[in-house]
Formats: C-alpha cells, structure tokens, sequence
C-alpha cells in the first residue's frame, strides 16, 4: 500500500512538526494538517514564520521549504479526511478535571469525537494512526466505534507514540532514537504497518523503526515518560538530602551517572519536571493500575508525582522561609515561565505551582519570560481556580524587560534555564535590587560561587552554603 495522501488532526505541538518534517522528507505525499480553531490554522499559514504557533527551533525552515507545496493547513476537517489514505489523530487528552477518574484518567472525549468524524467523513477505506498519548487499549475504543459507524469500511489502527522533547523536537524527528508503530498481527494490519513504515523508512534507518502490537506500543509511549521522570524525582530527592548533609547533588549526579548502567541522563536537580507529558502520563498509568487492582503499582508510581509536588512546595517554602518567614508585600522576580527552555509551552510547569504558593502568602510575583506572554502566564493561574482572575493580576506582574523586572526587588528565582540568563550583567541586577540581595536557583545553570562574591546570597537545589 502506497500512501500518497495523509491527514493529520490536531496542529498543535505534536501534529504540527511531525507533519512538517515528514511533507519536507516525503514531497510525493500530500500532508493536510486541520484544526477546528480557525486562529491556530492563520497562524500556521501566516506569513511571519517567527509567529507560528509553536516555538521550536528549526521549526520554521522545515515550515518554509514543505508549506504550499505539499504541506497544507486547513479548517476544512471532513475534506481532508475523505481525501486521505492515512489519517493521524493528534488531538489533546488531557487528564479529567470531572467525574470517574478526576485527576488521573485521561480525557479520551477529543479522541472519540475524531474517530466519529472520521467514521462520518469516509468513503473509503483508511488507516488511522493514534499519534496522541493515549491508555494502553484505546485503539479498541476507536476500532470499535469506526467498525461500528463506518459505513461497512475497513479501517486499520496503528498505535505511533511520539517521543518528542520540546525545544528538540524537530532534532529528535529528524534523528529519532527510535519510530514505534504497533499494530494487528492479520495480513491486513501488517500491510497498514509496513505502509507507515516507508513513510519513516524515506528518512529513519529501518533498524531504529520497532514493530509491536498495538497495545505494547501504547504502553511504551506511558512507560518511558514514567521512567524518565521517575529519575528526575529520584536526583530531586536526593538533592534534599544533599543540602541538609553538605553534599552537592551535582557532583553526585555526575558520579552516579558516570556507571554505565545508570548514565548521565535526567539527573539533572530542579525545582520539579513539568510538561504536557510526564505528570498526565503517570497519572494514567496510576489510574489504569488501580482498575485493575494493581494496587502497590499505582502506589509506586504515585510516589513520582508526590515527590514533584514536594519539591514545587519546597523551593517555595525555602523562599519564605531565607525572606524571614514572610513574603508579603514583597517583591519576588521569576526568571522564567515555561516548563523548560527553547519552547513556549507552560502545561504544568513548575513555575505555576511557586507563583500559586507565594501569592497565597501575598507576595507580589514579576515574571519575566522571553517567550511566553502575559496573556498566557495569567490564564496558567486562573486554570487552578485557587483565587478570582482580579486576584492573580493583583499579585502578578509581567514585563518584558529582565531588568525592569528586578528593579527594587527582594529575591530572583530561576524557574526555567533559558541560556540567556547566564549573560546577564549581574552586577547591575545586584545594583538594582533590595538588600540583602537573594537568588534562588531553581535550575542550578547559574555561577553560584562569582553571585556570592558580588554579594548575593544565592540558593540553589542540592547545594548547602
């Protein structure tokens, strides 16, 4: 089976940059990516590349060389899908703010709603491909509902997880570590399998692409979140431990990392993982543990996420408590907002979590991000729902100058490791501040020891001073 055309639902920041590196890879195949949010879709065609609705570098020169010739964005879903030989679904699931399984299940109505629209639109057979994050066995909900709406066509479910990191993610397309596509073990499932396979194979050795069945292949996608923040709150407790004993948590992360059955990878000490992926993915996994009476495997990957949130509400409680036990009144500067660097992506960073919890002890919060808007970091906080949307723009100031931003401030708290804080003249920032000037390092990427001889006191993640 040759596919020469694909449609992609979802533009957001998974559909978007895979289908723009696989139309830049594949010329011969036209790559429709929809959207029902019409300001998304302007966005992606808009003439600006510097605007388009996700910030990944490299993002915008494969956007440049594919878009018009064989990558199109469009609003129009149903003719896209009817166009289709391949249909992705790249859709949202969220965890579920409602009902059963609030707080952990995912949320699989978007999913739902793509396959009966996929069955509505169809007249001929397809090959759809769960691209979004789903629980392990949700390709039965979506065969079961094609099958079952159809209109007597044939449809084969492929389960293809990415495995993006944001701020690499056109990097870890074009040089993926590995392509997992599971599927049915029937003639007809092997054909769809293979279909997708030389899709990938025009770019990604044949070697780094793995076969599975479907469910193997949903699974992976939770288990390797799991484990890899499980190692990030794994090194976050122990840097709890380190600056109670006088051990430095860099230098054993580098001593652990440097066996090689451990290696280096994600130990790297922070104030908490964020992310669309590793907090919905565990959760999942916990929920889906529990309703099958695994009991003891939820409780142990739980403890993943209570760590995190620990970690959030200790970075914040030892502001408080170096600030004399009060932060009221006083000003508090971030350095960053997005739940990593080099991406505009805010879901669950742990910057939200800080600023939630020292606004509750009525500290005035200036937030300084070089690319996420005040528009953006506002509707973070009124998503907790902890206090009124006045109250938060009461607490929270957003500028756009990093120097504004500490001008008479009490302390700076690095919340994300954008490069460009390392190239700040920290003197002058020291000028411009209250005294005793404090800096609270959340991602240890700053020169503790040249801030603590211009004179401030400086805080940092598994370190004691």
């Amino acid at each position: 089976m040759k596919i020469t055309k694909i449609c992609c639902i979802g533009a957001g920041y998974v559909g978007g940059p895979t289908m723009a590196v696989i139309a830049q890879k594949c010329p011969e195949i036209k790559v429709t990516v929809v959207d029902i949010n019409q300001a998304r879709i302007d966005a992606w065609n808009g003439e600006d590349l510097d605007k388009l609705p996700v910030y990944e570098p490299g993002l915008d020169k494969v956007v440049s060389e594919a878009r018009g010739r064989n990558l199109f964005f469009s609003t129009d879903v149903n003719k896209a899908i009817e166009e289709a030989e391949m249909v992705f679904i790249s859709v949202n699931t969220p965890t579920k703010t409602y009902g059963e399984g609030k707080g952990q299940a995912a949320d699989l109505k978007w999913v739902e709603l793509c396959a009966r629209q996929i069955a509505a639109a169809s007249t001929t057979d397809k090959i759809v491909v769960e691209k979004s994050t789903l629980p392990v066995r949700t390709a039965q909900a979506v065969k079961d509902i094609l099958d079952n709406t159809g209109n007597g066509l044939k449809f084969q479910i492929l389960s293809n997880p990415e495995f993006l990191a944001e701020g690499t993610a056109i990097e870890d397309l074009l040089f993926a570590d590995r392509v997992l596509i599971g599927g049915d073990s029937s003639p007809e499932g092997q054909e769809a399998i293979q279909a997708l396979v030389d899709i990938y194979s025009h770019w990604i050795p044949r070697e780094k692409i793995l076969t599975t069945n479907v469910w193997s292949s949903e699974l992976s996608k939770l288990t390797a979140n799991a484990f890899l923040a499980q190692r990030v709150s794994s090194i976050n407790a122990i840097s709890e431990l380190c600056e109670v004993t006088g051990a430095d948590v860099n230098e054993v992360a580098r001593a652990i990392g440097a066996d090689s059955r451990i290696g280096s990878k994600f130990l790297k000490a922070s104030v908490g993982f964020g992310g669309s992926c590793f907090q919905k993915d565990i959760l999942n996994m916990v929920y889906i543990s529990r309703s099958y009476g695994l009991h003891a495997v939820a409780d142990y990957w739980e403890q993943v996420i209570i760590m995190n949130d620990h970690q959030k509400a200790r970075f914040a409680k030892n502001i408080i408590k170096a600030l004399y036990n009060t932060v009221s009144g006083k000003k508090i500067t971030f350095f960053g907002w997005a739940f990593k660097k080099d991406t505009n992506d805010t879901r669950e960073s742990a910057a939200i979590y800080v600023a939630d919890y020292l606004i509750s002890e009525q500290a005035q919060i200036c937030v300084y991000d070089p690319k996420v808007s005040a528009e953006k970091i506002y509707a973070d906080l009124d998503y907790l729902n902890t206090r009124s949307s006045e109250e938060n723009r009461k607490y929270v100031t957003v500028l756009s100058d990093p120097y504004e931003a500490v001008d008479s401030a009490h302390a700076v708290a690095v919340l994300t490791e954008w490069d460009e804080f390392l190239e700040y003249d920290w003197d002058k920032i020291f000028q411009s501040m209250l005294q005793p000037a404090q800096i609270f390092d959340g991602r240890n990427i700053l020169p503790h020891k040249d801030l603590s001889k211009i004179g401030f006191r400086v805080k940092a993640i598994g370190k004691s001073f």
